[in-house]
């Protein structure tokens, strides 16, 4: 990390703080998105209050969600294993990257 962005004087409690962070911020979303998803669906008629909590995926439904965990999981731990400075952490990530797209 650059100097500049460095807040906390130890990296790796920087990238912790950094994924604490990610974390709250994606949830606090998720949760507000959630929320008024089930509101509407339960005033539209189209969901029960209680359904929801009573959801039981199909097979092809759960590898799905187990795909999405799976990758969302991915982008978090990218956050503590990035390399680079702060304002282009993932620099070397993302070069790594297309060369492999160029190679396929």
């Amino acid at each position: 990390m650059s100097e500049e962005f460095q807040y906390l004087e130890n990296p790796q409690t920087a990238k912790l703080f950094d994924l604490f962070l990610q974390l709250a911020t994606e949830l606090h979303v998720e949760r507000h998105r959630l929320r008024a998803l089930e509101a509407l669906l339960v005033r539209k008629g189209v969901l029960a209050a209680d359904e929801l909590d009573h959801f039981t995926p199909t097979d092809a439904e759960t590898r799905l969600l187990d795909d999405t965990r799976s990758d969302y999981l991915a982008r978090l731990v990218r956050i503590i294993t990035e390399n680079g400075p702060a304002e282009h952490p993932l620099r070397e990530q993302w070069v790594e990257l297309l060369a492999r797209k160029r190679e396929s």
